[in-house]
């Protein structure tokens, strides 16, 4: 009876192994396999980026061959993606593309997002690869207003607690906006706030300043060197909207203890990289 039960034993071992192993392999199996999507919606999201992606309009052989649908079914999936106004067809020729109603959504989307909670990885990977201390701006109405501001990692480090409501024509987050905006926008800015002089090198003058916001545009970033603050230089450039449209700028600002060159060079390139990978979130431009 003893040795039964030692036998039974080991082939409840044996085969309790061998369900495990198969129980193993069917979890495996079950987290590799695609989860389940609704085919109808996914070629319908195919004949939109198909559209998107278009540099004109497209016949319906056209998107059939590029989405790999039949005629039949491309057919009727357009014909309800027209129903609800994302797609419309040129009455003469037959072709289809996207209606105005896609940026309705664009539109949608951009009011939704928080610029500053947007930013916040982008600019603590900017701060962390610096050790600078880095700004996120925006102009409002006339104001120089500072939305976001992550401190310096070194002990001697710039100020960031000083007002820039004022000083949009002596930095680099008021230039990298200004250097996008139409003339008239700028000068109502000026007129409003004036150029106050905030060292021996602040621009004062406005035929100075236009010239320097056409280099800003020339070259893609801002400088400014000790003409907000003596003793820092900050290096900005702008963020666009879904649109194209300039909505925001970034800057890292460091003593001028810590600049040389290259220094410079790698920062200019930091904070370009930085504003395009923000510009991308916001949306397509």
């Amino acid at each position: 009876m003893k040795g039964r039960q030692i036998k039974t034993e080991k082939n409840l071992s044996i085969e309790g192994g061998s369900v495990l192993k198969e129980a193993s392999v069917a979890v495996v199996a079950s987290a590799a396999k695609p989860k389940p999507t609704i085919q109808s919606v996914d070629r319908a999201l195919d004949i939109i980026e198909t559209l998107a992606r278009s540099s004109g309009k497209l016949a319906l052989a056209e998107i059939s061959a590029a989405t790999g649908l039949n005629l039949s079914t491309c057919h009727h999936l357009v014909a309800t993606i027209m129903r609800r106004g994302y797609v419309i067809q040129d009455r003469e020729t037959k072709r289809y593309s996207l209606s105005s109603k896609i940026f309705e959504l664009s539109e949608a989307r951009a009011g939704q997002i928080d610029l500053a909670d947007l930013a916040k990885p982008y600019l603590k990977r900017l701060n962390d690869e610096t050790r600078e201390a880095v700004h996120l701006c925006v102009i409002e109405g006339v104001d120089l207003i500072t939305l976001t501001k992550l401190g310096s990692h070194h002990a001697v480090k710039v100020d960031s607690t000083i007002s820039k409501s004022n000083a949009a024509h002596a930095t680099a987050t008021g230039k990298a906006i200004l250097a996008w905006l139409p003339e008239n926008e700028i000068d109502e800015i000026l007129a409003a706030k004036g150029m106050k002089h905030f060292t021996n090198k602040t621009i004062t003058n406005r035929e100075s300043l236009i010239e320097n916001l056409r280099i800003v545009r020339r070259y893609g970033y801002s400088e400014d060197v000790e003409e907000f603050e003596a003793g820092v230089v900050c290096v900005g450039t702008a963020i666009r909207g879904h649109k194209g449209t300039v909505v925001v700028s970034i800057s890292v600002s460091m003593p001028t203890m810590r600049v040389s060159e290259e220094v410079l060079a790698r920062i200019r390139n930091q904070v370009r990289m930085a504003a395009s990978e923000i510009s991308r979130e916001i949306g397509p431009t």
